[in-house]
This record gives structure tokens, sequence and C-alpha cells, in this order.
């Protein structure tokens, strides 16, 4: 386990910085990881939980004095107790008074503690080239919680009910004295829910939910490509405002011949030398099939062909991508009579030139 920082390091403060100044450092660092600002971001709870924990310490003189005397350890079993961001920021709010953002942020209202969505749920698709390029339809298999068809979701045996937590009477919280502090914490009995299942239903075992596999139909937009994200209301898992979401990760295949960049398609395209040379027109395989394109006289090998709007559909609406096609050069490794007395005379006209 990591060793604790310095709380006035933490908050960027000198030893002898005055209340005022401390409470300022604070709330600049709480702002700057705040979880709302940092959605999904362990480091930024991180730090924004030993922020809370310094503020608790050097925000209170007596506590203060007892840190600059003998340290961590002498707030060892005082002080705030690690726990869930919902849980500093409730504990902030009774130590301090009021509401904890608008005294100390200047920002919104307190955070809501009733009911949640439900968690989103990921899931990772693969695809092939043609099928992201050009878009489809899919039937997802989905591995997920479902709301308990026996107890209705309550977790209760039919004909019962959850009752009301014996700990914590229903407030889903409990007060702990913590020395000079009165701390609120989540009831470690019904979890903040207020109601604790005396009768568990069988089916669940009391989650409220079982596992099932459910078919999700998913419309694939052409032109999503390796890492694209495509996002399905209402798929995720359960909970009590709803359930959440399903995210959809695109994973797309290689192709054997095309090679992507955003909307464009690249491909070597092998020319004879005697077209390369004259020039003239070359049947070239493209996704949307075969195409004509047109090699100029004194083509080099490298040189690119480019075909407008026969590359990728781009997400944002606009217009589809171009096809370029590199040419290849390849000189033959076996010449007939015939051919070999052309090429020559064409060395023998290009010395008397």
């Amino acid at each position: 386990m990591s060793e604790k920082r310095d709380y006035y390091e933490v908050l960027n403060v000198a030893r002898d910085a005055d209340a005022r100044t401390i409470k300022k450092a604070y709330r600049k660092v709480a702002l700057e990881f705040h979880p709302d600002r940092n959605p999904d971001d362990p480091e930024a709870e991180r730090r924004f939980k030993e922020a809370a924990e310094a503020y608790d310490a050097l925000g209170d003189e007596e506590k203060r004095a007892i840190y600059d005397r003998y340290g961590h350890e002498g707030l060892r079993g005082g002080g705030m107790r690690a726990g869930g961001v919902e849980d500093i920021l409730e504990r902030m709010s009774d130590i301090f008074g009021g509401d904890v953002f608008s005294d100390l942020f200047g920002f919104g209202g307190r955070r809501n503690r009733g009911p949640r969505k439900g968690k989103d749920l990921g899931y990772r698709l693969g695809l092939t080239f043609e099928e992201a390029v050009f878009g489809c339809k899919k039937t997802l298999e989905i591995p997920r919680d479902e709301t308990c068809g026996t107890c209705g979701g309550t977790g209760a045996k039919p004909g019962s009910s959850p009752v009301v937590c014996p700990r914590c009477n229903g407030r889903g919280q409990i007060d702990i004295n913590q020395g000079l502090l009165m701390m609120r914490m989540t009831c470690d009995v019904c979890g903040g829910t207020g109601k604790v299942i005396r009768d568990i239903c069988p089916t669940c075992s009391g989650k409220g939910s079982v596992r099932q596999i459910v078919q999700v139909e998913l419309n694939i937009p052409a032109g999503v490509d390796s890492g694209s994200r495509i996002r399905k209301p209402g798929e995720g898992l359960p909970g009590e405002a709803g359930p959440g979401d399903l995210i959809v990760i695109i994973q797309v295949d290689d192709h054997e011949r095309y090679q992507r960049d955003d909307v464009d398609l690249h491909v070597e395209e092998s020319v004879d030398f005697v077209t390369a040379a004259l020039g003239g027109e070359v049947e070239v395989e493209t996704l949307d099939g075969t195409q004509t394109m047109r090699v100029e006289p004194g083509a080099q090998p490298g040189d690119v062909v480019r075909l407008p709007g026969l590359g990728v559909a781009s997400l944002s609406g606009g217009r589809r991508g171009d096809f370029y096609a590199h040419l290849r050069v390849p000189v033959p490794k076996r010449l007939n009579r015939k051919q070999r007395k052309a090429l020559e005379e064409f060395r023998s006209a290009g010395e008397d030139a």
C-alpha cells in the first residue's frame, strides 16, 4: 500500500497557511478532480478523495494541530475514513454545514442520492471489412441481468415485502462518533436503501435480477471503423430509475486487398509495362465492383490513380471518400521470341535516336 502524501502537499499550500487559504486551495483541487468533471477516471477519483481527506484534517483547528505535531499517525482512528465519493460528499456537508457544493464549490445543489439509472453494458462486436464500409444489421445475444419475474425486482419472496432496516430506521445512513466529529456513513446493513429483506426470493436469491441471454437488434451505420462506439439506449443493466445503455465497441477485420485510411481506400494495382509506357484503360476491382481507370502514358511504379467517390461513407454524413490505386509495373521474367525481338528493336530505336 502506497504511503500517504503530506496533506499540505496534497492541497499545495504552505504549512503556515491560514484557514481561508486552505479552504481556497481545497476548492481548487476539488473542482479539478471532481467526479462530475472526470467521469470514469479512477485517478481523478483518488485525487478527489485525497483532497477531501486533507481538508478534513487541515480545515479543523484541533485536528490540524494534532497533524502538525504527530503527522498521519496522530489522526489515525479519528480522521476521515476512506469511502466512496458519495460518502465523502455527504460527510463533508455534515462537517462544514449546509450544502458542500454551494459552500465550497459555488455550483449546483447537493448531489442527488435518489434512485439511479442502471449501469451501462459494454459489448465488443466484430465486423467484416465490407460490413463496416456499407453498414449492416446485426442481432446481438447479450448476457445481462434482467428483473426477476418471480419477485418483480424486490428480492423478496412472493407474498412478502422488504422491511425497514432496523439499524438505520429506514434512513439509509448512520451517524458514527469519530472523536471530535460526528460522521454520517452509508448504512452497512441495508447498503443505503433503508430496507432489508427477511424472506429471500428463491429464484434470484434476493438480488432482484437473474442472468439471461437477450437478443438486441442493432443497425450498424455505413462507415464505422475499429474503435467506433454505438449506443443503444435502455439495453444496459437494470436500475431503480430505469436501465442503462448498451455500448457496442466495433472491431473491423483487415482486408486482404484494401487498406483503409479514414474514408479513403488504397490498393496496389499491377499494370503491364506496355500500358504503363503507352497509357490506356485498365479495369480495377473496387468494393463497388469492376471500374475502369485511365493510366497516363509514361506511368511509373508508385504513381497513384484516383477514383473519386468510391471510398467509405462518412459517419458525419458527408460524401464518400476516394479510391486510390497505387501502380505496380512488374517486369516479366520470361519472354517469348516475338516479345524479345520487339524489345530489342525498342532498345535499338532508343540508341539510334
